[in-house]
C-alpha cells in the first residue's frame, strides 16, 4: 500500500471508515463516513456509506469517491458522474483547496464534507445545493474557472490554463488573457493566476487546457 499523507489522522477522525484490501497502486477506504457541518444558516449531521479510492499520485490526483448504499440518487441533480463517482467540484478548485495542506484530512474537510453537506440538506429539504452548484460538465468547469481567474470568456480561461502550463518567466511575456493588450507580467491579473501555480504541475495545466478545449470544441 502506498503511503498516504494524513491517512492515520483521517481514520482517527472518521472511525467508521477502514482500509480495504487493494492493489499496490492505490489505497481504498470504505465504511460509514459521519460528519457534522454548517453553512448558509443551516446545520446537518449525517452518515453516508462511502468508498474512497486514492491513487498513489495523491495529492496530485484527486481521490475518487463513491456512495455505496444508494442513499444519494445517481443523477446529475445530485452531481453524481455517469461512472458513479461523486462530483465534488471543478478539478482546479479541488486542487487549490488541497495546495496548502495536501493530506487526506484536508481532502475530507475541504472537498468531501462541503459536497455531502449540500447533499444532506437537499435530501432533507429539497431544492438546489444551498451553497451553490455548477452547471454539469465542461460548461460548469469553464464558468467556475471564469470566476476563479476573474475572466469573462471561456476562450480566455483556456488560454489562462495554457499560460499556467508555461514557465512563469515565459508566460509573463505573453499577452494577458483578459484582453487588455498588455503582457501578462504587466497586467494585475498575473498576481491572480500566480495563486494557482502551486496547485498543480505545469504539465497538468497544459493537459487540462487541451482536455477542456477538446470537450468544448471537439
Amino acid at each position: 500500500m502506498t503511503k498516504i499523507d494524513g491517512l492515520t489522522e483521517f481514520l482517527a477522525d472518521y472511525p467508521g471508515m477502514s482500509l480495504q484490501p487493494t492493489r499496490l497502486s492505490e489505497t481504498i477506504i470504505h465504511g460509514q463516513f459521519q460528519f457534522k457541518a454548517s453553512g448558509a444558516g443551516l446545520t446537518t449531521k449525517d452518515i453516508f456509506e462511502l468508498e474512497i479510492q486514492i491513487n498513489k499520485r495523491f495529492p496530485n490526483e484527486i481521490p475518487e469517491v463513491r456512495e455505496t448504499a444508494g442513499k444519494i440518487p445517481k443523477t446529475g441533480d445530485y452531481h453524481v458522474n455517469p461512472d458513479g463517482t461523486l462530483c465534488l467540484g471543478s478539478h482546479l478548485r479541488l486542487k487549490r483547496a488541497l495546495a496548502e495542506t495536501p493530506n487526506l484530512v484536508s481532502f475530507a474537510e475541504k472537498c468531501l464534507v462541503p459536497y455531502l453537506f449540500n447533499v444532506s440538506i437537499k435530501l432533507r429539504d429539497g431544492g438546489d445545493f444551498v451553497t451553490g452548484e455548477l452547471a454539469h460538465g465542461t460548461v460548469g468547469i469553464l464558468h467556475d474557472y471564469m470566476e476563479m481567474f476573474r475572466l469573462s470568456d471561456p476562450i480566455q480561461v483556456i488560454y489562462a490554463l495554457e499560460l499556467l502550463g508555461t514557465k512563469k518567466r515565459i508566460a509573463n511575456k505573453k499577452p494577458c488573457p483578459c484582453g487588455c493588450r498588455l503582457r501578462l507580467g504587466r497586467c494585475p491579473i498575473h498576481h491572480r493566476l500566480n495563486i494557482f501555480r502551486n496547485a498543480a504541475p505545469r504539465s497538468w495545466f497544459s493537459k487540462h487546457a487541451r482536455d477542456v478545449e477538446t470537450r468544448r470544441f471537439g
